[in-house]
């Protein structure tokens, strides 16, 4: 998992502007990435030291606003291990005296505190909720979870869990419908569109006239203009077919090389532009077909029957056309006509012909898709991706709880899905006696046994037959629920960069559970 979190901001950069203060994340996500970090409001619950560090990773690169709700006082034990509570702070209240050092992090963000419990809010003011971009809730009991979950899910609010227990760490994505436009693909291919190219594509081809050209512009010509042009010829001598196999496409880069400027002595010169569209041939020949993740939207059930404005998005079967050139500008490129920006200009009608129906059949005006955001979904229609996560009630429902998976998982019995049986059977013990196993060292012994019977009864009420060790019994009443620091730490950027995907939504986040092992420095992202 890439972390994208930027440590930015600060006191020092109080009297920088917002380029330079945000330089390096502005490189990530863009202005319009950061316009929607800026107007995000997060809401956070218990100022734990996980909480804290979650919060202080998106404060520092400049979310809008920020609330922490926490009834609890500030003990000994929470100035021990959080950095954003000191000694003067015991005695206050939790959340109030954590807003007050975090906000000192960045004067860009507001902060404000709620000093009662989340599950007083939820009884009182469930709406309270609603208002937020995501919710982020840590250190929470099953019960008060389930309640929480419940009421953000119908409410269409992000949710994501974050837990330290001991040297085990663990998120928890749920969210019904996230859809990403800017996915930010790793090693992407790039969609030329020579195999099939579009009306424009071939007019802006055709007023190159290599044979007839200066020197200047000859070596100037986009390689991507020379493989179309040669391509043209190719097709001509072979079927209209293109080079296919291996021998093929070595027979077709001679047929570029032979287009290379010669010198008095009839030699070949040099030019930058044809050993690119050499190099690119594989690249330039790759078939032109709607990829498997975009065609899953397609054929989704949503996507039929729109009913959403998420799925307004999902009916553009647009086609997506970008340049990658290294060596020539891009007034080059476009100023014969306009391969660039004007080709989204020529999508332009027909988006517009299909959002009519769409904008009816949603009840959203047409104003609802700007110019903008139809200009990032050309730019990326290649690259669309859909998260839609499982609601915590289908997943801590023993009918509904994925039963193969987690059997799967646990053919190795050291395998992380261990700690997730062991994080639920905590949460059994605590509802069984008020509080975690061994968290009073004159009972940890005792308590071992008593979390086995715990792991057996959950084990039996899913119906899944595997073992688990006594070695990680012991080492979760070992624990006492504690929350160290190291593990808080690395959640808490973890967690960060997942927030600021959805707040962004740019960028993939997990779906649906993430499992860190802070022993064995492993993890572990698995549906559940």
């Amino acid at each position: 998992m890439a972390a994208v979190v930027v440590a930015s901001g600060g006191t020092r950069t109080g009297t920088l502007n917002k380029e330079e203060k945000y330089d390096r994340q502005l490189r990530l996500w863009g202005d319009h990435g950061q316009e929607a970090l800026e107007a995000a409001r997060v809401c956070l619950i218990n100022a734990s030291a996980t909480g804290t560090e979650i919060l202080k990773n998106l404060v520092l690169p400049g979310i809008g606003a920020f609330t922490i709700v926490d009834g609890n006082i500030v003990a000994g034990e929470d100035v021990g291990n959080n950095f954003f509570l000191t000694k003067d702070s015991i005695g206050k209240n939790r959340a109030q005296a954590a807003t007050e050092l975090l906000q000192e992090l960045n004067s860009d963000v507001s902060g404000n505190s709620v000093d009662e419990s989340v599950e007083q809010l939820l009884e009182n003011d469930p709406t309270f909720f609603h208002g937020f971009s995501i919710v982020i809730a840590t250190q929470l009991p099953e019960s008060s979870l389930l309640h929480l979950s419940n009421v953000l899910w119908a409410a269409d609010v992000p949710l994501l869990v974050c837990r330290t227990y001991g040297l085990v760490g663990y998120m928890r994505l749920a969210v019904k419908e996230h859809p990403v436009v800017e996915s930010h693909p790793d090693n992407a291919l790039e969609d030329l569109r020579l195999d099939k190219p579009f009306p424009q594509l071939k007019r802006h081809v055709q007023e190159y006239d290599l044979d007839n050209m200066d020197k200047k512009d000859h070596s100037h010509t986009p390689w991507i203009i020379l493989v179309a042009k040669y391509l043209e010829k190719w097709r001509q001598e072979h079927n209209n077919q293109l080079p296919k196999t291996y021998k093929e496409k070595e027979a077709f880069r001679e047929l570029i090389r032979q287009g290379l400027l010669k010198n008095d002595e009839g030699t070949p010169v040099d030019e930058e532009n044809f050993d690119e569209a050499i190099k690119n041939v594989n690249t330039a020949l790759n078939p032109t077909k709607v990829p498997s993740n975009v065609q899953e939207l397609f054929e989704d059930q949503r996507c039929a029957n729109i009913n959403t404005q998420v799925a307004t998005k999902h009916k553009f079967k647009v086609q997506k056309f970008s340049i990658l050139d290294l060596n020539t500008s891009s007034e080059t490129v476009c100023g014969k006509g306009g391969t660039g920006e004007s080709t989204c200009t020529w999508h332009r009608p027909r988006h517009d012909s299909r959002l009519h129906p769409v904008h009816s059949a949603t009840e959203h005006p047409p104003e609802t898709i700007s110019e903008k955001d139809i200009w990032l979904f050309c730019r990326n229609a290649a690259f669309l991706r859909l998260v839609c996560c499982r609601s915590l009630a289908e997943e801590f429902n023993p009918e509904t709880t994925d039963k193969d998976q987690i059997a799967s998982c646990m053919e190795n019995l050291d395998s992380e899905m261990v700690l997730y049986i062991l994080l639920r059977a905590v949460d059994c013990f605590h509802k069984q006696h008020g509080r975690y196993p061994g968290v009073y060292n004159n009972q940890v012994e005792e308590d071992i046994g008593k979390l086995k019977s715990c792991v057996i009864s959950l084990l039996q009420d899913w119906g899944v037959s595997v073992s688990v060790k006594d070695d990680y019994i012991h080492e979760f009443c070992r624990y006492g629920a504690s929350e160290p620091h190291a593990v808080a730490s690395f959640l808490g950027g973890t967690a960060a960069q997942e927030a600021i995907k959805i707040i962004t939504k740019q960028f993939v986040p997990f779906n649906n559970t993430f499992i860190y092992n802070a022993m064995l420095q492993t993890s572990m992202t698995v549906r559940l």
